[in-house]
């Protein structure tokens, strides 16, 4: 008697599942390469540009100092950061120099403020979407010179490498954001 009802219910499950699969509509359609990535780029510059922004321009020198902080990047410098390895993963992408002097993976020494800094992060950003446009099914794993000068990557690589790096860096000023008692933006 157990065993029937055990039968049964999974019976009666499976025809759930598939009348619910018969009556499903697709919720979203086929998506390239293209799409994807450049979705995953939108994602990383809708968090970080508004945390970059949340910071007050007296504060971007911050950087902690209590505990074992010794010689970590400050505010400013983090988002000088990103957007410089930003345009050396987009320009390796495409294959070319940085359309600008990205002052190697600190940023340029010369921007200071912190319009310029959202100014410089928000530029990489654009060209990060420009280079990834043009990654597609037919060049998505070819060999490109590393812009870290080892060997050859992927554009896939490169791609995902946006994200990742710029993500590890968002969680860090996330922290800074914290101890200066701002609530990130994505967290309000």
């Amino acid at each position: 008697m157990k065993t029937l009802l055990i039968l049964e219910s999974c019976a009666l499950l499976a025809l759930t599942m598939a009348a619910a699969a018969q009556t499903a509509k697709p919720t979203d359609e086929h998506r390239t390469v293209t799409q994807v990535l450049d979705r995953t780029v939108s994602n990383l510059e809708r968090e970080f540009v508004p945390a970059a922004d949340a910071m007050p321009e007296e504060k971007y020198g911050f950087a902690p100092s209590n505990g074992e902080f010794k010689g970590v990047r400050t505010f400013a410098e983090q988002i000088k950061h990103v957007a410089a390895v930003n345009y050396e993963l987009g320009a390796a992408i495409l294959q070319e120099k940085p359309p600008v002097d990205v002052g190697g993976e600190a940023g340029p020494a010369t921007i200071t403020t912190k319009a310029d800094t959202l100014k410089f992060l928000k530029e990489s950003f654009a060209y990060v979407h420009k280079a990834v446009a043009t990654i597609d099914e037919k060049n998505l794993v070819e060999s490109v010179k590393s812009p870290f000068g080892e060997g050859s990557v992927s554009r896939l690589g490169l791609a995902a490498s946006v994200g990742s790096h710029g993500f590890d860096h968002y969680g860090q000023m996330v922290e800074y954001l914290r101890m200066n008692g701002i609530v990130p933006p994505a967290s309000r």
